[in-house]
């Protein structure tokens, strides 16, 4: 979190009972077999738990990271999370017993439990945190007081030698003396409490301002050493602290990777990407945390964001898809700077009051089943035109093409797949595969598509929306010119009653492909059809007869579309 703003950089605070634990020896724990962290940036601990039975397990993701459960300031700036009082576990998220029934209940669904933890600063203000506590900035009554700050009370100001950007302060936050012991004892003393409430590992917020042998140490500490340790350490060029001083720790969120795919998917070509990874100087796969976004970058512009409709979405299938890292899939809310999450973390129902649940995009949560199952299997039969088209196998396992172009494209792809029937977990649409591990598809613009041998039947699987327990899923493949939006509407007062003026208006937030969830009884046979408004109210109809389905006797109706010319 390095050269931002107070408002856009605040790391963490915690506060706990101190456990007093001896050093031991530091070492790097790999995520396991299931390597996907849905990161549920804001949500409430109830809501995280809800995710887990019902979509983040069935999904198949592997762990699952909250935000910083520990006391903050208070104000509803998502900042305010990366602002600690103490380490007491309170926040606008929940309690300590909802915090332990989270943790739980996401092991019940065979999930793992990573904490964002903020241990390189406190806060620098004075008040009351939300858990109670009094503190000023340097002191933190029972806990912490200025002799156990860095001497540095400068802001940092020169990323050019390591001492500066390790001992004076981010953005005026008072900086920990990481190198005291009691503060080492303190810090490790929170991480063992959260340890003992089951959690599986620790995500370390503003991991470059501390050196590298102080986070050794208190990993050391630990009750479970070989607890999972990702580290956010920036690097950039020029600056003396580099990600690859950590990886000695634990892995490393490569920032890289995502500012490529950002540059890549926003106008150079998807062919570049035939070796991204160590052999564009990135730190071993082993050792990296990738993403195409987190809560800092999309509001700095610095990686692509849902605002960027296809190239987002299509950036998450190639990460998911890439024997690189283990990758994150930021899930959040829309965003606008300091905007906390709504409702105060409450998510009631997925694409509701801005939440946008990318974890459950039909494109993204089915890359995660692909990921698993291809495993450590090699990129095999690479294809690209020359320019934003291309697939890619792993192994005999799994295989995607992707579609970046402005045109559709039709050919036969070449694969190591066994002969057989797949479901594309794009489009839940069955694909053939010859004998010579051969199929011939079309591909819309700015789609993907993907087949792997966990998939060979095209059940409904996991529910993109478990918030609405009976209904249909809408999604609609449909480019749009600037100031138009897609709704749909049907035979029922759910959905309008075929009157364009109470249509449902679709989520573009995965566009070219609009998304909605919408609650109609079990058994419910409907017809539908979706239309187009500009922002001058003008409709357009999609072409050809109403569209018909039924509601399931449980779950709901997935339908995925293409928009009728």
């Amino acid at each position: 979190m390095a050269n931002k703003t107070v408002a856009t950089a605040l790391a963490l605070v915690a506060g706990a009972a101190v456990v007093v634990t001896a050093p031991g020896t530091a070492q790097a724990d790999p995520p396991g077999d299931k390597d996907v962290t849905a990161v549920m940036f804001e949500w409430n601990f109830d809501s995280v738990a809800k995710a887990c039975t019902d979509d983040l397990g069935p999904a198949g993701y592997g762990y699952v990271q909250v935000s910083p459960p520990n006391e903050r300031v208070q104000g509803p700036q998502w900042w305010t999370a990366y602002q600690p009082v103490s380490y007491r576990i309170g926040t606008r998220l929940g309690d300590r017993t909802a915090f332990k029934n989270m943790v739980d209940t996401c092991h019940a669904a065979g999930v793992k439990v990573v904490v964002d933890t903020v241990i390189n600063h406190m806060a620098n203000s004075a008040g009351t945190g939300t858990a109670g506590s009094p503190y000023s900035k340097y002191d933190y009554p029972g806990l912490y007081s200025r002799s156990d700050m860095d001497d540095c009370t400068r802001d940092i100001d020169n990323y050019g030698e390591s001492w500066n950007v390790h001992h004076c302060e981010l953005s005026g936050l008072p900086d920990l003396d990481t190198g005291e012991e009691y503060v080492r004892r303190t810090i490790a003393g929170y991480m063992n409490d959260l340890l003992s409430l089951g959690v599986d590992g620790f995500r370390i917020d503003a991991a470059k301002h501390i050196p590298p042998g102080d986070l050794a140490d208190i990993k050391g500490r630990l009750s479970d050493p070989g607890a999972y340790w990702k580290q956010e350490t920036i690097g950039a060029p020029g600056e003396a602290v580099q990600p690859g001083q950590y990886t000695g720790t634990g892995d490393v969120q490569e920032f890289s990777f995502a500012k490529d795919l950002k540059r890549v998917f926003s106008g150079e070509k998807l062919a570049y990407l035939k070796n991204i990874g160590e052999a564009w100087g990135y730190v071993p796969s082993g050792k990296a945390a990738t993403f195409v976004a987190n809560h800092d970058t999309e509001r700095h512009d610095t990686t692509l964001t849902y605002k960027n409709g296809s190239a987002y979405t299509l950036a998450h299938v190639f990460m998911l898809a890439w024997p690189y890292g283990s990758p994150d899939v930021h899930s959040g809310y829309e965003f606008s700077n300091d905007a906390g999450g709504p409702n105060n973390g409450q998510v009631d129902a997925c694409y509701t009051d801005g939440w946008k649940c990318q974890h459950a995009w039909r494109e993204i949560a089915g890359m995660v089943a692909f990921r698993n199952t291809a495993g450590s299997a090699g990129v095999t039969d690479w294809w690209d035109n020359g320019n934003n088209a291309i697939a890619f196998g792993r192994g005999s396992k799994a295989y995607v093409a992707i579609n970046h172009e402005s045109g559709s494209l039709t050919r036969t792809f070449q694969t190591s797949l066994p002969s057989g029937t797949y479901c594309d977990v794009q489009s839940g649409k069955a694909v053939t595969v010859n004998g010579s591990g051969q199929f011939t598809a079309t591909l819309g613009a700015h789609t993907a598509l993907a087949l792997h041998t966990g998939a060979t039947s095209c059940d409904p699987g996991p529910d993109p929306d478990p918030e609405v327990e009976a209904g249909a899923s809408f999604s609609v493949d449909a480019t749009t010119t600037w100031g138009e939006n897609v709704y749909v509407t049907g035979d029922n007062a759910a959905l309008g009653n075929w009157n364009p003026a109470a249509a449902l208006k679709l989520d573009p937030a995965a566009y070219p492909v609009w998304k909605l969830d919408v609650a109609l009884p079990a058994g419910t046979s409907f017809a539908y059809k979706y239309l187009r408004k500009d922002a001058s109210g003008k409709v357009t109809w999609e072409s050809g007869a109403n569209r018909t389905a039924t509601v399931p006797t449980s779950g709901k109706k997935l339908l995925s579309d293409t928009w009728r010319s």
